[in-house]
């Protein structure tokens, strides 16, 4: 009975591993040495080098990024405190500027141990009825409780009940605004409310914001297989959203991040990322960054997961636009669960200029976004060689270089 089992693993192994192997030898992408005489530098297109990728925000916000340098240089919160006075309760923009102070305070306090993020707990003892102040210490305990504790243990529910204590403080001090609701819902995660409660809190938020596309986001963790629901609540949850989102609105996405949410470990599917699920979450994104207004603030973090997506399905056209659109910020999911963003967006970077390089793009065709659509939506054997520099300021390590022979 051993033996068999036996013989069954490997079988699996060898329907995963053999379309790869079989792959590497007639063409594909693999590793060169750096330096290849025949490199294609993602710099040639003007992209960011790694080394200055910005971690903090999905896209540019030149008022934050200049008070966030304020406050960090001077420990002076006030100019936060008036950014978020001035930022309107019902866009998306509120609650990312609150997740980035709370971000910037929590990676102080970690690289300096009981001093770092000094300036938040002077804002709270300060001036303890700012709205904005209470709304980032909120997000702050939040983060900390995923960040420096162990899911289920007594120190994360100490954390996270403090959290839970702060955000109803702030929703007092902010009537109508839905981030601090929203900051409640990854507390709902942790702490495990019941699908009873949890629709309670759901229900505040969409009374207050009902297309806010940060919320169902939050939302959307809960109700995966990982947390308190299934991949079916998640899918539900998703697609309901969708269906009844607006024209223009990135809420046609979130079946995209359903199923970011539930990607196997191990692929049992050949072509996976081609798949029927997976190119309608796809296209469905698509759609909704086509049809989103420009300045969209949530927009970015839809196309960094679509790069992700689209280079694994081989659609190099579609994700080097969007690469040109988002290159320079990489603080977005997929990005951030990895210990080194620009490290993993910078590898997905050079993947999507060798495939786009691949099929006949240059840097002469793909300076504009626009153009980009032009090329092949997928890779094949007996392509252009197109060998991608991963090295020198865009990859460190020994991880080489990407190549297309």
């Amino acid at each position: 009975m051993e033996f068999l089992w036996f013989l069954i693993a490997v079988g699996l192994i060898g329907a995963v591993v053999a379309p790869w192997l079989l792959r590497r030898r007639s063409g594909g992408i693999r590793l060169t040495q750096p330096g290849a005489p025949d490199a294609a530098d993602p710099l040639a297109y003007g992209f960011v080098r790694q080394e200055l990728l910005d971690i903090r925000t999905p896209g540019p916000d030149q008022d934050l990024m200049d008070v966030l340098d304020v406050v960090q240089r001077t420990q002076d919160w006030r100019a936060a405190s008036q950014l978020l006075a001035g930022t309107p309760k019902e866009g998306e923009v509120r609650w990312q500027r609150v997740q980035a102070f709370a971000g910037a305070a929590s990676l102080e306090l970690a690289q300096q141990p009981g001093a770092g993020g000094a300036w938040l707990r002077a804002w709270r003892a300060e001036a303890p009825k700012d709205a904005g102040g209470a709304a980032v210490h909120a997000e702050f305990l939040v983060q900390q409780a995923w960040r420096t504790s162990t899911s289920g243990t007594d120190e994360f529910r100490i954390i996270l009940e403090e959290a839970r204590k702060v955000c109803g403080e702030a929703a007092l001090l902010a009537p109508g605004d839905p981030v601090p609701y929203i900051t409640e819902l990854a507390v709902a995660r942790g702490l495990g409310y019941s699908p009873e409660d949890f629709d309670q809190l759901w229900a505040k938020i969409i009374d207050r914001a009902p297309q806010h596309m940060g919320a169902h986001l939050a939302a959307l963790h809960y109700w995966c297989e990982k947390w308190h629901g299934s991949r079916q609540d998640a899918d539900r949850f998703a697609t309901a959203a969708a269906a009844r989102a607006p024209q223009g609105s990135l809420l046609a996405a979130l079946p995209l991040f359903a199923v970011w949410e539930h990607l196997p470990d191990l692929a049992m599917v050949r072509d996976f990322f081609g798949t029927e699920v997976v190119s309608k979450a796809m296209d469905g994104a698509l759609y909704a960054v086509h049809s989103a207004a420009p300045d969209d603030p949530m927009l970015a973090h839809v196309r960094h997961l679509l790069l992700h997506f689209l280079v694994r399905a081989e659609r190099w056209s579609e994700a080097m636009e969007q690469v040109v659109r988002v290159d320079g910020y990489v603080g977005a999911l997929p990005w951030t669960v990895s210990e080194d963003p620009a490290a993993e967006y910078a590898v997905y970077r050079a993947l999507a200029v060798a495939g786009y390089e691949a099929n006949g793009g240059s840097p002469a065709t793909g300076s504009g976004g626009g153009r980009l659509n032009r090329g092949c939506r997928r890779w094949s054997p007996g392509g252009v060689v197109a060998h991608v520099h991963l090295a020198q300021g865009l990859v460190d390590g020994p991880r080489g270089a990407v190549a297309l022979p």
